[in-house]
């Protein structure tokens, strides 16, 4: 049978109702977000179900909430008998959802961590002052080459290499708004602002990595179960102390996404799943690497999809 892998999404990937169809037909979903929650003394299924005041968007929550989503998929398909992949790999958030998976981290654990992490990632920037865009057509080269052209000591970068064509870039609001500009008059095809709250992978997220070290250094990481291919340099980690070096760098480095996925492209794989609410990761992929077939886990149908085709 040809290789397959799984993918975790991270923020951007929530919403209100995530996973619901999938837990009136199997308990281990809620269960799993019960788990979670009790690691933090917060409802995460109660805001994720009922929730309309926007607080499953603040970053705090929507960490610990996503990471409940993925592991309660994963536990579900690992129940019902589905086949273990070749390879996990997260977006951002998502590579705590893959390393719990793998076993490097337990539940627990990374509930604790990631909404610590969400607290320092909000805490390092004061609100409205951070920014992130999406600019669309244009090289990467370019990209970067601007981002030094118009930073004028304040910081902007490439945040994640999303895809060919795609590519975010993060910092202080008025530079970010400067490359934008700039990218557009350099021929991109769209510079779009994106609604977050928090300028991610960048150097602003440089005292968030400082306090998230302590957190970090409390915890076991064991060796992965599965290999899992990590963010800052699309390369499978195997050494529960480079993870853990590699975690915190991603906080305040950019994702490769491009290529974390030519990485599992490399070693075989034919076939991904993505691992929790939503499809963003499958259209990312589709434009990495089109000849990868990508199946979504988040109601019971795609599910039973993805389970027949990687089962046969």
């Amino acid at each position: 049978m040809p290789k397959f892998g799984f993918v975790f999404p991270g923020q951007g990937s929530q919403k209100s109702g995530m996973l619901t169809a999938l837990a009136a037909q199997h308990p281990c979903i809620e269960e799993a977000f019960q788990e979670a929650s009790e690691a933090i003394s917060i409802d995460l299924w109660g805001i994720s179900t009922t929730d309309t005041s926007g607080l499953l968007d603040q970053t705090h929550i929507t960490q610990p909430a996503l990471l409940a989503a993925s592991v309660a998929i994963w536990r579900l398909w690992i129940n019902e008998g589905g086949p273990l992949p070749d390879l996990l790999a997260g977006h951002s958030l998502g590579e705590y959802s893959a390393l719990v998976c793998a076993g490097v981290l337990t539940l627990k654990d990374a509930a604790r961590v990631v909404h610590r992490r969400g607290q320092y990632m909000q805490e390092a920037v004061p609100s409205g002052t951070g920014g992130m865009a999406a600019i669309l057509g244009l090289e990467d080269e370019k990209i970067i080459a601007i981002c030094k052209q118009v930073e004028q000591g304040a910081v902007v970068s490439a945040a994640n290499f999303n895809s060919m064509g795609q590519t975010v870039i993060a910092g202080e609001k008025a530079a970010v708004e400067r490359a934008m500009l700039a990218c557009k008059e350099a021929g991109a095809k769209r510079a779009l602002p994106l609604n977050v709250s928090v300028p991610s992978h960048c150097a602003l997220m440089l005292p968030a990595a400082r306090r998230l070290c302590e957190d970090l250094a409390q915890i076991t990481f064991q060796t992965p179960s599965v290999p899992v291919v990590q963010n800052i340099n699309g390369l499978v980690a195997k050494n529960p102390n480079d993870i853990r070096e590699n975690l915190l760098k991603q906080l305040y480095m950019p994702v490769q996404w491009v290529d974390t996925i030519t990485c599992m492209r490399g070693l075989g794989l034919g076939r991904i799943v993505e691992c929790g609410p939503g499809k963003v990761l499958c259209g990312l992929i589709k434009r990495i690497e089109p000849e990868i077939e990508c199946y979504g886990t988040e109601d019971p149908d795609s599910f039973a999809q993805a389970k027949s085709a990687l089962t046969n």
